[in-house]
């Protein structure tokens, strides 16, 4: 090959020096014909080999030879799709653990500049070569499936992105870069609408927790997502950043209306305040909402009051589960700084009347069920503010028990069950944080968020539909399906058989109608 791109490039010195321009072509055509075009069958014969071995020097030789040959060049296009397609579904079929989430980006990402490097190098970054890695790549990213068969490359995606959007000691620049790759990997994904449903409930915790390394980065990342996907797919993203920036004037003018009425509230307390249609949050009242306190009780009515006076008509509707509290504990030999749950606080406060409450007087006071009762007990025993029936400390206030040197064992309380205020209670730390019960999401929530996306995607199908038909009027059904299908490829693939039960649906409701002139045409219903 070396010796035959040789002579090419002497043949081409040789027409253009001696040989009319317009012959050019045809002087060249020849030499192809009679030195590659003849031995066709050997190269490709051995560019299997070749492509399987990555021998970057005759792969780039054969590249320069078969470029100008249509046919053959494709053959080549399509023996490297193939390898790429095998090695990358190989890796990410291999990711497993509780670190799959960072293993199959970091897999599918290394495997990409791997092959984005080579094709570059290579193949001069040949459009076709760098379209069959975008075909492999994609191919590969959507490969893995969980038990339902649906792929996980979206909620893995969403993981790693929340992971290294929570704060952290990543440097600005590393985080953008990481961002960055991200984005890469998020065009390969077919099921975006998965991602926007998960991306959501993870970007809700970040910014009600203040968990966020910077709001810049979350901007940045949701601006380069509507530049893939449209301002559409990132509109609700966008309304949440808005509400948090309006609930900081809102607090402002609170904080200004306690000021003119005079009004003591005894805290000091903000309020998110959260469009319900924007936030994946349920506009029910929360299961789990603690009877609240006179502590807390007086500034949740002021600031409805407040509110309901500036805005008539609207309703609000707490989620205190959701709300955290920094509290000063004043009873120890030194000052603590404790940020823990509002329902934590709620059973908390409930030791202020006495230093031990069973579990009959906290169920009646916290208004909780036994089961949700028992988690926050657990996470206040497990940092030692609390004490249980037979806890070491509760028999030997010699060694009291701390944060540092408490073991966490699940409790085994019943109604009787007795929980004692730690007096000795001591720490290294003058500021710390309680864990929150559960708060992972559980299987059965990743399971309800994914049910919630195949609800979305049939309205969305619908809506498809119905936009199709409205500007068509009538319209086969072959047609319908590839038109609905070209309009849903930007968040989902659809199948075949859910937009066939769609366009049932809309005939129900009287907005299509089958044609009587043929049975596989629809007629658009004004």
């Amino acid at each position: 090959m070396e010796k035959v791109l040789l002579r090419l490039d002497e043949e081409k010195l040789r027409a253009h020096k001696f040989v009319h321009p317009s012959s050019f072509v045809a002087v060249m055509a020849a030499f192809q014909r009679a030195t590659i075009e003849r031995h066709l069958q050997l190269l490709e014969a051995e560019s299997a080999a070749m492509v399987d071995k990555e021998e970057r020097i005759d792969l780039s030789h054969l590249y320069r030879l078969l470029k100008p040959i249509p046919e053959p060049l494709k053959r080549l296009v399509s023996l490297m799709e193939d390898h790429i397609r095998q090695r990358a579904v190989k890796a990410v079929q291999s990711v497993a653990g509780e670190q799959a989430a960072q293993q199959f980006v970091e897999t599918v990402l290394e495997l990409h500049s791997h092959y984005v490097t080579l094709i570059s190098g290579v193949f001069d970054g040949d459009q076709l070569m760098m379209a069959a890695l975008d075909r492999a790549s994609a191919h590969a990213v959507n490969k893995p499936r969980n038990a339902r068969g649906l792929p996980m490359a979206p909620e893995w995606l969403c993981r790693y992105c929340d992971s290294l959007l929570r704060k952290s000691s990543r440097a600005a620049g590393e985080l953008e870069e990481k961002l960055g790759a991200a984005i890469t990997v998020f065009k390969y994904i077919d099921d975006k609408d998965v991602f926007q449903k998960f991306y959501g409930k993870l970007l809700a915790r970040r910014l009600i927790n203040s968990l966020s390394v910077a709001l810049e980065a979350e901007e940045l990342f949701i601006s380069r997502l509507k530049s893939v996907c449209g301002y559409e797919f990132t509109s609700k993203f966008h309304r949440m950043f808005t509400d948090m920036q309006v609930s900081a004037d809102r607090n402002a003018e609170f904080s200004k209306y306690c000021r003119t009425r005079e009004i003591e509230l005894g805290i000091s307390a903000s309020f998110l305040v959260l469009q319900a249609g924007a936030w994946p949050i349920s506009s029910a009242p929360a299961l789990h909402s603690p009877a609240l306190p006179p502590e807390l009780e007086r500034s949740i009515q002021q600031f409805e009051t407040f509110y309901c006076e500036k805005f008539n008509g609207r309703k609000l509707t707490w989620q205190l589960p959701l709300s955290t509290a920094e509290v000063k504990l004043c009873y120890t030999s030194r000052s603590y700084f404790v940020t823990l749950s509002t329902l934590q606080l709620c059973l908390l406060l409930a030791f202020s009347s006495s230093d031990t409450q069973n579990m009959l007087q906290l169920t009646e006071r916290s208004g909780l069920d036994e089961e949700e009762l028992v988690k926050q007990i657990q996470a206040l025993v497990d940092v030692a503010l609390l004490l249980a029936d037979g806890d070491v400390a509760a028999e030997a206030p010699a060694s009291p028990r701390t944060p540092e040197n408490a073991v966490a064992v699940p409790l085994q309380l019943t109604a009787h069950s007795e929980l004692h205020l730690n007096l000795e209670f001591a720490s290294k730390r003058t500021k710390f944080k309680v864990a929150m019960a559960a708060p992972k999401e559980t299987p059965q929530e990743t399971e309800r968020t994914r049910d919630n996306v195949e609800e979305d995607r049939k309205l969305y199908l619908q809506a498809a539909i119905v936009r199709v038909m409205k500007a068509r009027k009538v319209l086969r059904h072959q047609q319908l399906v590839q038109e609905v299908i070209e309009q849903c490829q930007g968040r989902f693939v659809p199948k075949v058989s859910a937009i066939k039960k769609c366009v049932e649906i809309l005939i129900d409701k009287q907005y299509l109608e089958r044609s009587t002139e043929a049975n596989d045409e629809y007629k658009y219903v004004a």
